[in-house]
């Protein structure tokens, strides 16, 4: 069902591929992000019992 881009199919098709990948890297990102603060914010959490 993909529509007839005609001449401009491939400039069409490598913008949405590189959207996409752009959009996984920046989900990835995020992920990695997150898992690395909550980490620290657990450490510090346990570094503040100790010493609260």
């Amino acid at each position: 069902m993909m529509p007839d881009l005609g001449k401009y199919a491939e400039t069409v098709l490598s913008a949405y591929a590189i959207s996409l990948l752009l959009l996984v890297l920046l989900v990835w990102l995020s992920f990695r992000r997150s898992r690395r603060i909550k980490a620290e914010l657990e450490t510090i959490e346990k570094k503040a019992k100790r010493h609260g």
